[in-house]
């Protein structure tokens, strides 16, 4: 009895490195998992506040540093899109390298992947941007929401509005 009790201790004191070992592993792969966009060495943590539903997605919007290609059809690098998550919805892009980029993020509430708009074409659907800049019945303007990433693995959080 003491000796399989012994033998026990033992394996275990050489099976807990590999144990976590793995673990670790398994945590990397599922945080790679969650990024969207094409994989590079730039990650960007998004948090998006004020997410008033868990229906839909998110879509994060990303643009390059010119203005002429800012909420132009066809302007941005990609969109990347989680499902919602209320109130707070969190998600990784990936930048094509550090630098400085814009972000629009909307609630694709109806999971259309279109953002609904009204007669006069407001939003319908929760908007956002990167700095959040104040928005007074227009779209925000470039320069507000250029945003700096000087390197991997930066956090910004953006808040979404309602109409």
């Amino acid at each position: 009895m003491i000796d399989s009790r012994l033998m026990l201790n033992r394996s275990l004191r050489l099976l807990a490195p590999a144990c976590v070992i793995l673990l670790a592993g398994s945590a990397a792969t599922a945080q790679q998992s969650t990024c969207t966009g094409r994989q590079s060495d730039t990650k960007l943590y998004v948090t998006v506040e004020g997410v008033r539903n868990s229906n839909g997605l998110i879509a994060v919007t990303l643009y390059e540093d010119n203005s002429d290609k800012f909420l132009a059809k066809r302007g941005s690098l990609y969109v990347g899109r989680t499902p919602a998550k209320a109130p707070t919805t969190s998600t990784c892009i990936y930048l094509p390298k550090t630098g400085v980029y814009a972000l629009a993020v909307y609630h694709d509430e109806d999971g259309d992947r279109g953002i609904d708009r009204n007669a006069v074409g407001l939003p319908t659907e929760g908007v956002g941007f990167s700095n959040n800049p104040t928005l007074i019945l227009s779209l925000p303007s470039f320069r507000s929401v250029r945003l700096s990433v000087p390197r991997n693995n930066m956090r910004t959080t953006i808040r979404l509005k309602y109409p």
